[in-house]
């Protein structure tokens, strides 16, 4: 009994610095915060259990990705991919109209960066973990065949070399490069431009995203308009419907939520190496309950994109509280 005792605390000293990068995989895999930390426990159940017939011949890391990205190939074949509404068809036309939720579909979900951030003493890291999880790349991923998604995720994010793709697949080198240009052209599309986003700690960032919050919480619809590019998305899982363009936004918040002056309070977080916010929304007894998610793309021009989730089990994954 103490050997396997000792076989156990022995695997887990070795193996749990490699947890949040592997969970940081399995959610660009996954495209969902839940299945993520449910499949790197499945990844760390099976390399335990599999431990005393590791070799060697690849390092730790090498194995442990190996183990989670079966994991995840065989989760995906099970549960199929999660989308975003502006990622399923055209933007809605009519903002007045009642939204109509779709739970039964297996939606993306955003990921704090407090359980998957790099190491903040390497900038370099820092800044590829950022780009690597934000929504628009992850929900583009979610498109991609799995196999196209494993291999442009273990060549292009983790700077696997073709040939360990191709042993990992068990395919050729030639396959690995001939999956890994259709995976490219595919997110060329659907990726944001690089350099039209502003970074997280641009000053008028945070003077931009200061004045967002301040005008939810006064209901002070005509200042954010200011703060919306023209042709700005909103949407919403898990209501299928999205919006594009600040009048239809605008026409949207009104009609749709219609706040008035402290009804609504803002949280500030973080997520996708994106800036968020836990929107709060006050009850019938006078207390702020989480209401929904904003997750913002910023850009030079103003706020470009929300995705706003109605999935109020993320409060506590981000740790916002339950009530204000």
């Amino acid at each position: 009994m103490s050997s396997v005792v000792d076989q156990e605390q022995g695997f887990e000293e070795l193996a749990d610095p490699y947890r949040r990068e592997l969970l940081a995989h399995c959610y660009r895999m996954s495209g969902s915060i839940h299945d993520a930390e449910d499949l790197v426990q499945e990844t760390f159940l099976r390399a335990w259990r599999s431990y005393e017939g590791f070799e060697g011949r690849s390092s730790l890391r090498t194995w442990l990705y190996r183990i989670a990205t079966n994991v995840c190939l065989t989760a995906i074949d099970q549960r199929g991919h999660r989308p975003m509404p502006s990622g399923l068809g055209t933007p809605a036309s009519e903002p007045e109209r009642p939204v109509v939720a779709s739970p039964e579909v297996p939606w993306l979900e955003p990921v704090p960066d407090a359980v998957i951030g790099a190491d903040a003493a390497d900038p370099a890291s820092i800044v590829a973990a950022r780009e690597s999880t934000r929504l628009a790349f992850v929900a583009a991923l979610q498109h991609l065949p799995p196999r196209q998604r494993v291999v442009l995720i273990l060549r292009d994010v983790l700077k696997w070399r073709a040939a360990e793709v191709a042993e990992l697949l068990e395919t050729s080198t030639a396959a690995v490069n001939s999956a890994l240009q259709r995976a490219r052209a595919q997110l060329e599309e659907a990726a944001p431009v690089r350099d039209e986003l502003v970074e997280p700690s641009d000053p008028d960032q945070r003077e931009l995203l200061e004045k967002y919050a301040r005008a939810f919480d006064d209901a002070d619809i005509a200042s954010l308009v200011e703060l919306f590019k023209k042709d700005a998305v909103w949407e919403m899982p898990p209501f299928p419907e999205w919006f594009q363009g600040v009048d239809s936004i605008i026409r949207l918040i009104k009609t749709q939520c219609a706040p008035e002056p402290g009804e609504l309070r803002m949280v500030p977080t973080a997520a996708n190496g994106q800036p968020a916010f836990g929107l709060y929304r006050r009850d019938a007894d006078g207390v702020h309950r989480p209401f929904h998610l904003q997750v913002l793309t910023i850009t030079g021009e103003g706020v470009s994109q929300v995705s706003a989730f109605f999935d109020t089990t993320l409060f506590a994954k981000f740790g916002l509280p339950e009530h204000l």
